[in-house]
C-alpha cells in the first residue's frame, strides 16, 4: 500500500539551513518543496523596486495598495530540479538572495496584509499534502495540523558565519559584522512582531544544528519524517 502523504512544516530563525534541509527532504520523499521565505523576499524586492522601502523609510500603505498587482509563482529549474520564484513572470531567484534584500524582509513580513495574502497562497499549495514547507509560521499559522513540525535553531554567531561564507562564495561584497547585525536584527523583528511572531509550536521537534553537519542533520530529520509517515 502506498505511504500516506503528510505535510512537513519547518520553522526557525534565519540562516539555520531550513531551506537546505527542506529541499533535501522533498527530493528524498518525492514531495513538493515550497520556500515561503522566497515569497516574502519577492515582495520585499517588489517594494524596493517601487520605492516603498529603503534604509530610511517604509511606506506600508503604498505596499498594501499594490498587493493585487503582485503575482508570485514557482517554476522548476530543469538544470537543478529545484523550484525558483517568479515575480510577475520574471525569475528573480538570484536577486532575492542578496543581503540588500535580506535587510528588509522581516519588516515586509511583519505587515499583516502581506502575511494574509501569502498565507492563503501557501495553504492552497498544501491541500493535496505531500509538501515540505519552511518559514517562520508554518507550524503555528499556515499548517497548525501538519503531521510533522520542526523548529530549527542555532547560535547567532554560527548562523552569521554560515551566511557570510555563502554570500562571499556568491561574490557579494559583505563583512561578517554586517551579516551578524542582519541576523540579530531579523531575529528581533521576527520574534516580536504582532502578527504571527516566530515561535516554536508546542508539538514541534526542536533541532539545534549548531554542532551538526548538513549530512548529520539531514539523516536525523529524514528518519523523523519516515517514522511520521509510517505512523500516519
Amino acid at each position: 500500500m502506498e505511504d500516506k502523504k503528510i505535510i512537513i512544516a519547518i520553522d526557525g530563525h534565519s540562516s539555520t539551513g531550513k531551506s537546505t534541509v527542506a529541499k533535501q527532504l522533498a527530493k528524498a520523499l518525492g514531495y513538493i518543496y515550497v520556500d515561503t521565505g522566497a515569497m516574502y523576499r519577492a515582495v520585499s524586492l517588489y517594494a524596493m523596486r517601487n520605492g516603498y522601502i529603503d534604509e530610511s523609510h517604509f511606506d506600508e500603505e503604498a505596499l498594501e495598495k499594490s498587493l493585487p498587482g503582485i503575482d508570485l509563482q514557482f517554476e522548476i529549474n530543469p538544470k537543478t530540479g529545484l523550484a525558483e520564484v517568479l515575480l510577475n513572470d520574471e525569475n528573480i531567484e538570484q536577486e532575492i538572495r542578496t543581503l540588500r534584500v535580506s535587510k528588509h524582509v522581516s519588516k515586509i513580513a511583519a505587515v499583516s496584509k502581506v502575511r494574509k495574502k501569502l498565507v492563503e497562497q501557501q495553504q492552497k499549495m498544501g491541500v493535496e499534502k505531500g509538501v515540505v514547507m519552511d518559514g517562520r509560521d508554518i507550524g503555528t499559522v499556515v499548517f497548525p495540523n501538519a503531521e510533522l513540525k520542526l523548529f530549527m535553531t542555532a547560535t547567532a554567531k554560527d548562523r552569521a558565519e554560515r551566511r557570510y561564507i555563502e554570500l562571499k562564495e556568491k561574490g557579494e561584497n559583505v563583512t561578517y559584522e554586517d551579516v551578524l547585525k542582519n541576523v540579530v536584527n531579523r531575529d528581533h523583528i521576527d520574534s516580536t512582531r504582532k502578527d504571527s511572531p516566530l515561535k516554536k509550536a508546542k508539538d514541534a521537534i526542536k533541532i539545534d544544528n549548531s554542532n551538526l553537519t548538513l549530512d548529520e542533520q539531514f539523516k536525523q530529520i529524514l528518519k523523523l519524517a519516515k517514522a511520521t509517515i509510517i505512523a500516519s
